[in-house]
């Protein structure tokens, strides 16, 4: 299928005066129903490296996109 994945990875600045990252994961995965796509999204971000390396250092929002649609699902 046509699913994708993207990172938006944006550098903010924390209460301390030092700086950190805030990531939103979108993922479109065409044909499979938001609340599906959702669980897909939260079972794969316990056991994605990327998202252990970040757990705890960094913001994560998990999002998935809606195809031919603006509209976009954050958990």
């Amino acid at each position: 299928q046509d699913s994708t994945v993207r990172a938006m990875v944006r550098l903010v600045e924390d209460d301390k005066g030092g700086y950190g990252l805030a990531v939103e994961l979108h993922a479109l995965l065409p044909d499979v129903a938001p609340d599906h796509a959702r669980r897909i999204m939260e079972e794969a971000h316990q056991t994605c490296p990327y998202s252990k390396a970040l757990r705890g250092e960094a913001s994560v929002a998990l999002i998935v996109d809606t195809p031919k649609k603006s509209a976009s699902t954050r958990i």
